[in-house]
């Protein structure tokens, strides 16, 4: 039949893309984040860890395999787990991707602070450190970033594919590896 209208489906927001874009801002944003380069860190969905809302792995360690995008080595990977879409605060998703870039070493080469693991710092002084910056940054953020925090509704988000192993597995993974996918982002509230 010609001439048939088929409606199109409205684009749904990338969320690791938004993601990284809102670690951009906040690198330019904080002083203290400014070793943070946000095009060196893989932003991708996972399952679901307990209470988790997401967790950063560090890629430099010899053994592993490398996660190349667009060709440039990837130093981290943030798994953005389920807790981190559905039920979260625009404020919870700041505090969670600020959580994450806490654990980075300040020399930024794939390797995490020793002083900043949950292991050696205890939370409540892990807490105090980070909240200021998550106030800072909730006071300078660009709007438009802070306002795609508060998406309600569908989303695509990066995810594997192919999950990098260190047996038996490929020795570099890229974005062949990786696909969009579909997500529910389910927003309590609105950020004020």
């Amino acid at each position: 039949m010609a001439g048939k209208f088929i409606p199109r489906r409205a684009p749904r927001p990338n969320a690791t893309l938004l993601c990284r874009r809102v670690v951009e801002d906040i690198a330019a944003k904080l002083p203290e984040m400014a070793h943070v380069q946000a095009e060196r860190i893989l932003f991708v969905v996972g399952e679901a860890r307990r209470a988790s809302r997401a967790t950063i792995r560090p890629l430099g360690a010899s053994g592993r395999p490398a996660i190349k995008l667009r060709g440039r080595r990837a130093l981290y990977a943030v798994t953005l787990r389920p807790r981190f879409f559905r039920s979260a605060t625009p404020e919870q998703r700041i505090e969670t991707l600020l959580h994450e870039l806490f654990h980075i070493s300040s020399s930024f080469d794939g390797t995490l602070s020793e002083s900043r693991r949950h292991s050696r710092l205890p939370r409540r002084r892990f807490d105090s450190l980070l909240k200021p910056m998550v106030r800072r940054y909730q006071a300078k953020g660009d709007p438009e970033l802070l306002a795609a925090l508060a998406h309600h509704g569908e989303v695509v988000a990066r995810q594997w594919l192919e999950r990098p192993t260190t047996k038996g597995g490929r020795r570099v993974y890229t974005e062949k590896q990786l696909f969009l996918g579909p997500m529910m982002m389910i927003t309590r509230r609105r950020l004020h």
